[in-house]
């Protein structure tokens, strides 16, 4: 495999850091859990695994055809990649409104596709994510040189961190609410998470120089 054990250790852990930020995701898997429990959160959480999938592996093939053609591109997507983990971690240190509203979150039960199909289009429907990964991808990896199991690996990394953590979040939802609805909590949380970003960012450009 043409990347190291340490270098997918540490794509783990800015991709679990990525996870504590609150988004779109957060609040589906909320509201499912609230209104079907357990059950109705699982199938919303596969549906965001798949696409979680999807992103990377366009984003691998995208970044590493754009490599074959301008061999200091690598160099610069990593240094992008340095830039897109500082603003993420100074926006969420700076960002006051830290408080996640659990008022008007519960949805109709449905059918497990009907929760299936919402968790992938939560993110299929999102191009950015794309973006995303073109972004922070190279500031792990030489994506000029990896090989189709590398690939694999990665998309399942990608895939697996967040589905195993809206797994958690949606066991925890229930002792979670109080802290959920409190802005201290979550402004604690906010910080924590984007010091972390911030040191992932610093360590990618350590790497790069």
């Amino acid at each position: 495999m043409s990347i190291s054990f340490s270098e997918l250790i540490f794509y783990a852990f800015g991709i679990s850091v990525l996870f504590l930020t609150p988004g779109p995701v957060w609040i589906a898997i909320i509201s499912r859990t609230i209104t079907g429990g357990l059950n109705g959160a699982v199938p919303l959480a596969a549906g965001v695994a798949i696409g979680d999938i999807i992103w990377p592996t366009l984003a691998i093939a995208g970044s590493a055809a754009l490599a074959a053609s301008y061999a200091d591109l690598l160099l610069y997507l990593k240094y992008f990649a340095v830039i897109i983990f500082l603003v993420l971690g100074i926006n969420l240190i700076s960002n006051q409104n830290s408080k996640i509203s659990l008022q008007n979150l519960k949805l109709s039960k449905s059918s497990e596709l009907a929760g299936f199909t919402a968790g992938l289009l939560v993110i299929i429907g999102n191009p950015k994510a794309a973006l995303f990964y073109l972004g922070i991808l190279p500031g792990f990896f030489n994506l000029g040189s990896l090989t189709i199991t590398a690939c694999v690996v990665i998309s399942l990394v990608s895939s697996l961190i967040p589905f195993l953590g809206n797994l958690v979040l949606a066991v925890m939802v229930e002792k979670s609410r109080e802290i959920l609805s409190s802005a201290s909590a979550m402004r604690k949380l906010n910080i924590l998470s984007g010091c972390l970003l911030i040191f992932v960012g610093l360590f990618i450009f350590m790497e790069a120089i």
